[in-house]
C-alpha cells in the first residue's frame, strides 16, 4: 500500500463562459445559419426577446433547446442583466436572440453587451440577416456611406427636431417605422427635405410579399396616402445634395421656418448652417438683424 497516496487537486473556480449575439431571420426562416441552429441546441442559456417567437423559430428549424430559456426584453433588461452576467461568470454560454435580425441593433442586447464589456467577459456574434443592410442594398440609393436612425420620435415636435439635426446629412439614411405611422413619417420627411428627395420604402423584406417602392418623397407620400400599408417597414432616404453656400441672409427664411415648427433658434441656426455650409455666427446675426 502506498504510504503517501496522492491527494486529488482542489477544483478551482469555473472558467468564465461567453455571450453570443445571434442574428435570427428577418422573415424567411431559410436564412437561419448553421451556427445559429447549433447554438440554440447547445447553449446553457437562451435569452429571448419573445419566448413565444423563439418557440416558433426552433419548431420551424427542428431544433430542441437544451438550455434554460429566459425572457429578456426592453422592459426587464435593467433587472435581468446582472443575473445573466453572473451566469456567464460561472461558465455558462449565453445566446441572445431577438425577434428578428441582430440583437442590440434597435433591439434588446445593448445593456448586456455593455455590462459584459465592463466585466471583462467574452462577447462574440453569429452574424446573419439584417433589415438595415437588406433595405439599404435594395433601395437603389448610394451605399458607400450611410447611417442608421432607427425609429423617429412619435411626437411631432421631437420628430421635427430630430429631422432638423439631419438637415445636412449627406449619407444615405435608414429608418424603421410602423405601417400605421408611415404616412405621417413620410409627410414629415417631405416637409423637411422637400418632395424631390429620393427615397425607398421596403416592406416585408425576405417574406412572401416583399415589396420595395422607390421614387421621390412626393411620390411615395402619395402612394402611402392611397395604400393600406401593412407589414414591417424599413425606409431608406437619400442624403442631402451638395449646395452652394450663398450668403447668410439667403438662409434666414429657412431658419425661421424651423423656428415656426417649434425648434429653438440656436438649434435651427445650427441645422441650417450645417446644411448650407455657412457660418453659424454670421447666420445667427443675420436672423437677428432681419427681425
Amino acid at each position: 500500500m502506498d504510504p503517501n497516496p496522492s491527494t486529488p487537486p482542489e477544483s478551482g473556480p469555473a472558467a468564465p463562459g461567453r455571450i453570443v449575439l445571434a442574428a435570427t431571420p428577418i422573415g424567411n426562416t431559410g436564412d437561419a445559419s448553421a451556427r445559429l441552429v447549433e447554438l440554440l441546441g447547445t447553449a446553457d442559456i437562451v435569452a429571448a426577446e419573445d419566448t413565444r417567437r423563439l418557440h416558433r423559430l426552433v419548431q420551424s428549424l427542428g431544433v430542441t433547446v437544451a438550455g434554460r430559456v429566459i425572457s429578456y426584453h426592453e422592459h426587464n433588461e435593467a433587472t435581468k442583466t446582472a443575473e445573466l452576467l453572473d451566469q456567464v461568470r460561472t461558465g455558462s454560454t449565453l445566446v441572445m436572440v431577438t425577434d428578428a435580425g441582430m440583437p442590440s441593433v434597435s433591439d434588446p442586447g445593448f445593456r448586456l453587451v455593455e455590462g459584459a464589456v465592463a466585466a471583462g467577459l467574452t462577447v462574440t456574434a453569429v452574424p446573419g440577416p439584417s433589415a438595415v443592410l437588406t433595405a439599404l442594398a435594395l433601395s437603389g440609393l448610394p451605399t458607400d456611406r450611410f447611417c442608421f436612425e432607427g425609429f423617429l420620435p412619435r411626437k411631432s415636435g421631437e420628430r421635427a427636431s430630430r429631422l432638423a439635426d439631419l438637415a445636412g446629412e449627406r449619407r444615405t439614411m435608414v429608418f424603421f417605422e410602423a405601417p400605421h405611422r408611415l404616412e405621417a413619417m413620410l409627410r414629415a420627411l417631405r416637409e423637411r427635405f422637400g418632395p424631390e428627395r429620393p427615397i425607398a420604402v421596403c416592406r416585408e423584406l425576405t417574406k412572401t410579399y416583399e415589396e420595395v417602392i422607390r421614387g421621390s418623397l412626393g411620390e411615395l407620400l402619395q402612394w402611402a396616402e392611397d395604400t393600406e400599408v401593412r407589414g414591417e417597414i424599413a425606409v431608406v432616404l437619400g442624403g442631402a445634395p451638395e449646395q452652394a453656400a450663398g450668403t447668410p441672409e439667403d438662409h434666414v427664411a429657412a431658419v425661421n421656418e424651423l423656428v415656426a415648427q417649434g425648434i429653438r433658434l440656436k438649434e435651427a441656426v445650427a441645422a441650417v448652417a450645417d446644411d448650407v455650409r455657412v457660418s453659424k455666427r454670421e447666420l445667427y446675426s443675420a436672423v437677428l438683424a432681419a427681425r
